[in-house]
């Protein structure tokens, strides 16, 4: 089957960070599922109920870390009923590794028809997921098929990359999301880790003192992987940590100056309440 933007739909779960008042102006065939933040009873909907920097201010003075929770089968069978006219619906979610998330995906697909739904674990979080969905359409609006958008999410997964700092190692150790970085817990004082995600798992790749190292981390990591030609594709989120983006904005096109920048987000409220204010991550991945 030939497969184009009026065939073929993306689903996304909102850790993607890519918020689906963006996509819907862009895009009419892609939708967002939003997980669940909880402070106490109060639930909010992640890039829904609040802005990023009000959900920054609030998670700073919060007496208790809030929970979070993943979308129920049924939230996401109401946007795969909602994408009905489409014969092929890719389902792309972070890491089975960080969420149930995928889970609730899956029992959502057998209820509406495992058949036209094909389920992606991308195996990474945030923008990493909006960029695969990204080259996804890329190809959608030219016309493609199963086989090559299997080839692209295995390449994906096999090539993209994903270095982030977070202020501090708390919030991820408190939400039991820090995986092998787990062995920097207690000894960072004003050490900055340099962290990334592999399998699915957030592991450390290093570990700097101050803003600057860790700047100069990103850049060596990011000229090792990648190189200067048409292609690569770049994103950066932050939360509540806008002063980063100009600067590893900058550091990417020094580097590589064929670089385009994709896409600059905020993190939402549930990828911020594991990571914390202050985070940043960088993206990349060749798609030529």
């Amino acid at each position: 089957m030939n497969l184009t933007s009026e065939n073929t739909a993306i689903v996304l779960d909102s850790t993607s960070d890519f918020p689906e008042a963006k996509a819907r102006e862009r895009f009419d065939n892609i939708r967002v599922v939003p997980l669940h933040v909880l402070f106490g009873s109060e639930d909010i909907l992640d890039h829904v109920g609040i802005s990023g920097h009000d959900f920054y201010e609030r998670l700073r003075s919060a007496p208790a870390l809030p929970t979070t929770a993943q979308p129920k089968p049924g939230e996401f069978l109401r946007a795969y009923e909602d994408l009905a006219r489409y014969d092929r619906i890719y389902s792309l979610h972070l890491s089975r590794e960080l969420s149930g998330t995928y889970g609730s995906a899956v029992q959502a697909a057998g209820i509406f028809g495992a058949d036209r739904v094909r389920l992606i674990d991308s195996e990474t979080a945030s923008l990493a997921v909006a960029m695969l969905a990204l080259a996804i359409e890329r190809r959608l609006a030219r016309g493609t098929s199963d086989a090559e958008i299997e080839e692209l999410i295995d390449r994906f997964k096999r090539d993209n990359g994903v270095v982030f700092t977070v202020g501090t190692l708390e919030y991820l150790q408190r939400g039991g999301r820090i995986g092998k970085a787990q062995a920097l817990a207690g000894t960072l004082l004003s050490v900055k880790p340099i962290l990334s995600v592999e399998s699915g798992v957030v592991v450390p790749v290093g570990r700097v003192r101050g803003r600057q190292k860790a700047l100069a981390e990103f850049r060596r990591l990011f000229e090792e992987a990648t190189e200067d030609r048409p292609g690569l594709r770049v994103a950066i989120a932050h939360a509540d940590a806008p002063e980063w983006v100009e600067d590893v904005s900058a550091l990417a096109l020094e580097s590589r100056p064929l670089a385009e920048i994709e896409l600059v987000e905020n993190l939402g409220a549930v990828v911020g309440t594991h990571a914390g204010p202050g985070s940043v991550g960088f993206f990349w991945f060749q798609d030529d």
